[in-house]
């Protein structure tokens, strides 16, 4: 009995066969972006934030922005092991290959991370907000857009896991075949009921979809925890550090279910070992990801410290709402009401230095 199932064979790349333009990766960033806006929209509301519409449509347009520029070129820098992007880096962001259409292969989470805050620490200096507190109210609504980012990769059968034996287990079409002449792949196939057509015949055992268990636990879960606090937070900034501490912490132990980059390995191990890494994950080995992935939970951590400590750090949960009307009964213009929307940011501003 074959404990494993097959990678969906009718699941394909393009939305629609033949239009490489179009693709459930690209349009799987669109939902997420649009489930963070959604979100975040809520948030405003229901803690009557001063933000406008405007304000926050360019908001997002920042720090969209500096995530697609930071995931691209840090994906180019980290994870490319040959020069190509160096040699030529007008290819960072062209997405075509040898007259063909492939669109920006290669994105890195931390490197959006880095390009995202970037992006939206930028337009908080240039219109004044309060960073910490639009850091908050970011950090309760991108984890279930990450969701979305994970599936994309899943539905390209790419960043799949290491070979399990579990029930669990799934072939990827395209994922690294050995032979079956080695010991421990022989071994594998045998206990899993998969067939051996010949005593050398290369085999693709079943993996782990580890695509899976980042959307679930890192989109899904993360998001519950940091929706459900996101208005007990003790102090301002209290709602990025978990999600800084908690993606680091959640992705650190599933990387020792996912596949290492074949060209990359472990960047750093304790113990040296020969085993294969398309089936063993060394406790003491760890990969280009968990070391991002430490650096984000001590990061997580001192952030936490500094935040709690800072000056005017009372988390303001709901703010007093702007009526739609001004002294005497008049009803105010769009333009009045954001003038005294900054005009109160402007007073606390003042009051917490």
């Amino acid at each position: 009995m074959l404990l494993s199932v097959n990678f969906p064979s009718w699941l394909k790349p393009e939305v629609i066969p033949g239009l490489p333009f179009l693709r459930w990766y690209g349009l799987m960033y669109i939902v997420a972006f649009g489930i963070a806006y959604l979100l975040y929209k809520r948030q405003i509301k229901e803690r009557n934030f001063p933000m406008s519409a405007d304000d926050l449509s360019s908001l997002f347009t920042w720090g969209i922005a500096g995530l697609l520029i930071g995931a691209r070129v840090f994906a180019t820098l980290v994870y490319e092991t040959s020069d190509v992007y160096r040699r030529e880096p007008w290819l960072i962001f062209w997405p075509f290959r040898n007259g063909h259409f492939t669109g920006l292969q290669g994105m890195s989470y931390h490197g959006g991370v880095i390009g995202g805050a970037l992006g939206f620490i930028a337009y908080c200096v240039r219109k004044r907000f309060d960073a910490r507190e639009i850091a908050d109210m970011f950090a309760a609504s991108i984890p279930l857009g990450y969701t979305f980012g994970r599936l994309g990769n899943f539905i390209n059968g790419e960043l799949y896991g290491r070979i399990t034996a579990s029930p669990i287990g799934m072939v990827f079409p395209e994922a690294k075949t050995y032979s079956a002449s080695l010991p421990w792949m022989k071994e594998i196939a045998e206990k899993i009921g998969f067939p051996i057509p010949s005593p050398d015949a290369m085999l693709n055992l079943p993996r782990h979809p580890s695509q899976l268990y980042e959307a679930i636990i890192e989109g899904v879960v993360l998001w519950a925890i940091i929706w459900l606090i996101r208005n007990k937070k003790p102090f301002k900034g209290f709602t990025t550090g978990i999600y800084i501490l908690g993606y680091g912490f959640f992705r650190f132990f599933i990387e020792y279910f996912r596949e290492p980059d074949a060209d990359l390995g472990y960047r750093f191990e304790i113990v040296k070992t020969d085993l294969p890494i398309a089936l063993y994950h060394p406790l003491l080995s760890f990969s280009t990801g968990q070391i991002f992935c430490f650096a984000m939970i001590v990061v997580g951590v001192v952030w936490l410290i500094i935040a709690a400590n800072l000056p005017n750090h009372e988390p303001i949960r709901v703010y007093e709402k702007e009526p739609p009307w001004g002294s005497g009964g008049k009803k105010l213009s769009t333009q009045d009401r954001e003038a005294n929307r900054k005009t109160r940011r402007t007073k606390r501003r003042k009051a917490g230095k």
